[in-house]
């Protein structure tokens, strides 16, 4: 009898890799299981093309609801598991349901890290992790509005922007001094910075909030930072519960090897939930939160799970869209020790281009390219090949990529 695989989680990683099964030849039976009430869809865009009401449910879903049931697989949505046993291989469900499985893919992805400050269990804060999330966010995004968004981080600023676009104002509250501190360099939180301020979005840096009131964010040195609505995204930490009380080895998220299994053989898990090596960065342990890495991951389990050779490792990337800007980012800057920019980072223009190159050594580790595909390819294929480069012509716009490398 061919074995059955159970996916906790119908996010991208998890709808995609039962997609992938079939594809790769599974032909046993593949339950996947969702808590939100809608397939498996795309989340980036919840934060810019669904917010700015440029894309509708149809153009979110990863594959169209038929296709589960085409393809023979049993994708309930709306459901809760609430506990895995490792030992009888069973997964039960909060409505008492408990199925079997021979192989487990868990992809429980991640959630909104809370606050624990006064007002911060207001039902009126916003978040934005789901489908639902985004629509109580649209619903109070309009000309006039003021939106206050407190963290300055991709998802954020992406809000900000969004807002700005529909007409509404919007202030950016960031703890730390600078916005993106946590994912970017101190060059590309500059020009972030400046590019929404040139376009009327106020950000405050280095400001603490100590709570949320009926009229908006209370910070440290007393500023009531006055919005119609207040949106808190402030990172995500990973779902681990089902993960922890089953056994499983975990840290930062759940502990993966190269092929995304855990520390129990028959269970694999995929996406934001994972503490995984990156083999292209010396095996460094990272939680990368991105599509590219839910892919990957879910290339890697369900490779493993039919047999097949394992998929060739990749470099981590990542991408933020912000007004006309598409930012993409290669690589991963741990052990750089400096940095080249192409481009002008004061350059506040409309479609302004740059792209930072953080090297250790003659070897690119990563690339922060803003509307610059070429040196965003180039820069990923030199850090997957580990290929030296020569660094002056790296600074050097009017140089091909394919003219900076050495070897």
């Amino acid at each position: 009898m061919a074995n059955r695989v159970v996916i906790i989680g119908a996010g991208h990683a998890g709808g995609t890799a039962a997609a992938l099964l079939r594809q790769y030849g599974h032909e046993g039976p593949i339950l996947l299981a969702g808590e939100e009430p809608a397939a498996p869809y795309q989340r980036p865009p919840l934060s810019k093309a669904w917010l700015k009401g440029e894309a509708d449910l149809e153009a979110l879903l990863l594959r169209p609801e038929s296709f589960y049931a085409e393809h023979d697989i049993d994708l309930r949505t709306g459901v809760t598991a609430t506990a895995i046993d490792p030992v009888a291989k069973t997964v039960t469900f909060a409505d008492g349901t408990v199925e079997p499985y021979d192989f487990l893919i868990l992809a429980t992805g991640s959630t909104a890290r809370k606050l624990a400050l006064p007002g911060a269990d207001r039902p009126d804060l916003l978040e934005l992790r789901t489908l639902a999330d985004a629509e109580r966010l649209k619903a109070v995004l309009a000309p006039g509005k003021r939106l206050a968004v407190v963290g300055g981080g991709y998802v954020g600023l992406e809000a900000a922007a969004s807002a700005q676009a529909l007409g509404a104002e919007a202030v950016v509250i960031e703890r730390m001094d600078r916005v993106l501190a946590r994912v970017a360099s101190q060059t590309l939180s500059d020009f972030f910075t400046a590019y929404h301020r040139a376009r009327g979005v106020e950000i405050l840096t280095a400001a603490e909030v100590t709570g949320f009131e009926p009229e908006g964010v209370r910070l440290a040195d007393g500023r009531l930072v006055r919005a119609d609505a207040v949106l808190v995204g402030v990172g995500a930490q990973a779902c681990l519960a089902l993960a922890t009380t089953a056994g499983l080895a975990c840290q930062n998220g759940v502990v993966v090897d190269e092929t995304a299994r855990t520390s129990d053989a028959n269970i694999w898990a995929i996406g934001d939930v994972t503490w995984r090596p990156v083999p292209v960065h010396e095996g460094r342990m990272h939680r990368l939160e991105s599509v590219p890495n839910a892919l990957e991951q879910a290339k890697q389990a369900a490779s493993a799970i039919v047999g097949r050779p394992a998929p060739a490792h990749e470099v981590p990337w990542f991408w933020s869209d912000q007004y006309d800007l598409k930012l993409q980012i290669a690589g991963l800057p741990d052990d750089a020790d400096r940095q080249v920019v192409r481009g002008d980072p004061a350059n506040t223009a409309d479609g302004a281009s740059l792209a930072v190159f953080h090297l250790k050594g003659d070897r690119i580790v990563s690339v922060e390219a803003v509307n610059a595909p070429t040196e965003f390819m180039g820069g990923r294929q030199l850090i997957q090949r580990g290929t030296p480069v020569d660094v002056e012509k790296l600074a050097d716009p009017a140089v091909s990529m394919k003219a900076v490398a050495t070897a």
